[in-house]
């Protein structure tokens, strides 16, 4: 099992924003989104740049995250 982005939740929760929120202004399912900020799926790389535009971070740490899983 993987281990959570709890650094995505973070960020969300700093800006109070919700999962729904962010979800729709991304242009993806609230479900979707759920499963990217538990660590259960890696967005694309047009999603990931959508979402560190509004949340505010480097859109390639989702894809660092993912390096460092397969070491």
């Amino acid at each position: 099992m993987k281990a959570g982005r709890n650094w995505l939740r973070t960020l969300r929760n700093a800006k109070s924003i919700s999962m729904r929120q962010v979800s729709s202004e991304a242009g993806i399912s609230e479900s979707y989104y759920s499963l990217i900020e538990s660590g259960e799926r890696r967005p694309s790389p047009e999603v990931a740049k959508k979402l560190a535009v509004l949340l505010g971070f480097d859109w390639t740490k989702f894809f660092e995250d993912s390096q460092q899983d397969s070491n």
